[in-house]
């Protein structure tokens, strides 16, 4: 919830971190994670717009002392951290400050600015430490609580609550601060924060999200989209609660949440949350202007609790039955995964099978094509030419065929010490024939050569293979780039193209990108995107570098 003079926060997400190109300087945005990027300064000059006009709405449903019982600011910041990252925390308890002092409600010429800036930023600060903590367990954590939507779920309860308890310590110290007298008091003022911080995140965190994710192109939408028919049962389902809560109303039995509650939990674990959140909006409709005027104060809080229970329920209900509808469809997708793999398996031992038939002939053919050579040095230079011809392609067909048979066979399967530069050149030797056949370039920046990893080669080649065609094929301008550079103790392998294109905030997710992400991680490396200006896209992975390992220098 929040205040009225005094409006808390929520959201928080991680944006991938700028990648320096190779040999550059380090960037001011990777010297200062907490600085605002680029057209994130535009974000928040918008942000600070809209927070003042959702902070003055606010207060027609203000409450006991300090807060009010539904804050739709808190919403959007929460669409903000999520949207952008947790690190913008600071700068955002920044521009709700100077917004602040525009309105008057913070004048540095009274004794108590301090406190006044501590009463804007803290609640800024708990939602951005709330979505952070969300994400960092949602990472390392698994299942359908660590599968989105759920996390975002999680954060829009967990954020209020942390920012209560940051306001708790001044509320109980320095009750008239936020207008309040006695215990009673005291804990009503929190509740209500609790609240309206929770009706503001949940009813309008999410269609921002949504809007955010159509107009980037990214795929993070609602898992579940209900048909006519889903949406036929749903407002059946809503409409048979709330006309029974009518019914109990008119008879003198007050208005009780329950039936509306087990109605929008329903809807949502049958129809995912975008079926839940419409219904919430509706019954909040139908709540909200009730609850503004002359109300005794029991009688709002109590109405808006009710109405902060169910949207919550409903809310967390259907981001659980998105996660499982998400859990489901990476399930099916790995099951598909095992399936090429079991053919790929096959196909591989054929290939063997093959490769060896014709490797000894093929290595006969070259030892002959080196004999003739020689006895045709004095002929016709026709001739000499031709034999030369034969030569060079038998050489090159001769290392093909051993490339495959050592690629193909057992000895790669296990770990084994590989130089970053030998690994870089297999990839592009590996993709150098589809990209030819698209018309594509494959440029390979210098690599040192004392530069090695622990991996197995047909594994991580694998993944690199995938990283390439990937970026071949999502190309523009003719040119894939191969870059490695050193950071720290790991060694980072940039794939990077130029596309117009690509969407500002999206990674692929096909069976090529999962296959790679997975063996990196493997590995004890990481699959990161990064944007390196001017519509050229880079996919980075990095490695532990033998020295991390053995504990050698690299």
């Amino acid at each position: 919830m929040a205040s009225v003079p005094l409006p808390p926060a929520d959201r928080a997400t991680a944006d991938i971190d700028a990648v320096d190109a190779p040999g550059e300087a380090p960037s001011l945005r990777s010297r200062s994670p907490w600085l605002p990027r680029d057209r994130e300064w535009l974000v928040l000059a918008g942000y600070g717009v809209t927070f003042l006009a959702l902070h003055r709405l606010a207060i027609l449903w203000g409450g006991v002392g300090y807060y009010s019982l539904w804050f739709p600011a808190a919403g959007v910041r929460l669409a903000l951290f999520w949207r952008f990252g947790a690190r913008l925390a600071p700068a955002t308890a920044l521009t709700e400050i100077i917004v602040q002092c525009l309105t008057g409600i913070i004048v540095f010429t009274q004794p108590e600015w301090p406190r006044g800036i501590f009463g804007v930023a803290s609640p800024v600060l708990a939602y951005g430490i709330a979505v952070a903590v969300v994400r960092r367990v949602a990472d390392g954590a698994t299942g359908s609580l660590a599968t989105a939507p759920m996390p975002l779920g999680l954060a829009s309860v967990l954020a209020p609550l942390i920012a209560v308890a940051f306001a708790l310590p001044w509320s109980i110290v320095r009750p008239d601060i936020t207008n309040v007298a006695n215990v009673r008091d005291v804990i009503v003022s929190l509740t209500g924060f609790a609240v309206g911080d929770m009706l503001g995140v949940l009813l309008i965190a999410p269609p921002l999200l949504w809007i955010a994710d159509l107009s980037s192109g990214s795929t993070a939408m609602p898992a579940m989209v209900p048909s006519r028919r889903d949406i036929a049962e749903a407002v059946i389902v809503l409409g048979l609660a709330l006309g029974l809560v009518g019914m109990l109303a008119s008879i003198g039995l007050g208005l009780p949440a329950t039936p509306v509650l087990l109605a929008i939990a329903w809807i949502g674990l049958r129809f995912g949350r975008a079926a839940a959140w419409a219904a919430i909006v509706v019954t909040a409709i139908l709540v909200l202007p009730e609850t503004v005027g002359a109300i005794p104060v029991d009688q709002r809080l109590a109405l808006h609790m009710s109405l902060a229970a169910v949207t919550v329920v409903g809310y967390l209900a259907g981001s659980f039955a998105d996660a499982e509808a998400r859990a489901l469809a990476a399930v099916a997708r790995r099951d598909r995964m095992l399936f090429q793999a079991e053919r790929l398996k096959t196909l591989r031992a054929m290939s063997v099978a093959v490769i060896h038939e014709i490797s000894q002939p093929l290595s006969t053919l070259a030892i002959e094509a080196r004999h003739l050579v020689e006895i045709s040095a004095h002929a016709d230079p026709d001739i000499a030419e031709t034999a030369r011809l034969i030569e060079r392609k038998t050489v090159t067909l001769s290392t093909l065929v051993r490339r495959l048979r050592r690629f193909g066979g057992r000895a790669v399967d296990e770990p084994s010490l590989l130089p970053v530069g030998a690994l870089v050149d297999t990839v592009a030797a590996l993709a150098r024939p589809e990209a030819s056949v698209a018309g594509v370039a494959i440029r390979i920046a210098p690599v040192d050569p004392e530069w090695t990893v622990l991996a197995q080669e047909i594994e991580i080649a694998q993944a690199l293979v995938n990283l390439v065609r990937n970026a071949v094929q999502a190309t523009d301008d003719g040119v894939v780039e191969i870059a490695v550079t050193r950071r720290d103790e790991r060694v980072a392998i940039a794939v990077v193209n130029h596309c117009a294109d690509h969407p500002l905030v999206h990674e692929g997710m096909g069976v090529g990108s999962l296959v790679a992400k997975a063996i990196v991680e493997a590995h004890g490396g990481t699959l990161s995107r990064a944007d390196r200006g001017l519509l050229r896209i880079a996919h980075v992975v990095t490695l532990p570098l033998v020295g991390t390992l053995t504990g050698d220098a690299a």
